[in-house]
């Protein structure tokens, strides 16, 4: 199994007639991704490789059943995207875009969930599910079908992650990141839960780094609801307190969201913390 997408995802590319969208949804299909459509508005009726482009995510959603959308559009257009998707039906928003305002990113997840759907990003590189389905612009190359899933804030060090986890011949069920903003959707707790709950998910990578305080709380979730192996790596150890380090939630303030705090907190939690990504695989195989 996996959470969150698979071979019964029904896709909308929100943005498709852009240069960003129209590439990456060809590189989604031709991945296997059920792509049924994609948006922009004034240009309905028209196709991308042969996927049919609509006006609004309603008219999609109607004519193709679509529970999934990813978004490619500019900054300034991404809130009303995320709301226009949730409104529609679509139960799973993924928003790539960057550079989203914070409170925009407030009032569209706030939306999204009194609609009873779920937003992952924005300012994410999407999620995977093996041999499944991708959503987004994750390097498919890399990903083999297993039992691991893997939660990040950063898109590279996922991927490096992930080519040492195929290395070693751990493949992963669903791979997911959540974004390095500030504010963003579905992050550590909820998503831990879900592998958790997941019968084919039998450990987890997370990949946290400095900012904020979303790893000590998902160290006492691990803590306290989580019987599968769980390994860690924790990025910007070498960050300085004030200074922000590429995400703009990648910044220690007021001597709070510290590295070795993150690190503190999932050793006082029994979870091994890797010095460096590519001891993750050895970490888990240790502890399965």
């Amino acid at each position: 199994m996996s959470i969150l997408i698979d071979n019964n995802t029904r896709l909308i590319v929100q943005g498709i007639t852009g240069r960003d969208g129209g590439f990456h949804a060809s590189k989604m299909k031709s991945y296997g991704t059920k792509v049924v459509g994609g948006t922009s508005p004034g240009k309905g009726g028209s196709a991308i490789d042969g996927i049919p482009v609509f006006n609004t995510v309603k008219d999609a959603v109607e004519a193709t059943e679509a529970n999934t959308s990813v978004i490619f559009v500019p900054a300034p257009f991404a809130k009303d995207a995320m709301m226009e998707a949730a409104d529609a039906g679509i139960k799973l928003v993924i928003c790539i875009t960057e550079g989203v305002p914070t409170l925009d990113v407030i009032e569209a997840n706030h939306f999204i969930k009194r609609k009873g759907a779920n937003l992952i990003g924005p300012n994410c590189p999407g999620l995977i599910t093996p041999e499944q389905s991708l959503v987004g612009i994750m390097p498919t190359m890399i990903f083999k079908h297993g039992g691991t899933g893997v939660i990040s804030r950063s898109g590279t060090l996922t991927y490096e992650v992930v080519y040492n986890l195929t290395k070693s011949g751990i493949g992963q069920s669903t791979a997911i990141g959540v974004g390095g903003d500030p504010v963003v959707g579905l992050y550590y707790q909820e998503l831990l839960e879900m592998f958790e709950n997941d019968p084919d998910t039998d450990s987890i990578a997370l990949i946290g780094e400095i900012g904020g305080d979303a790893e000590e709380r998902a160290a006492e979730y691990i803590k306290a609801h989580v019987t599968k192996p769980v390994a860690v790596f924790i990025a910007g150890q070498q960050a300085p307190p004030g200074k922000q380090m590429g995400h703009a939630g990648a910044i220690i303030s007021s001597g709070s969201g510290t590295a070795a705090e993150k690190i503190a907190a999932f050793e006082a939690a029994g979870v091994p913390v890797a010095n460096e990504p590519s001891k993750i695989p050895e970490l888990l195989k240790n502890r399965r």
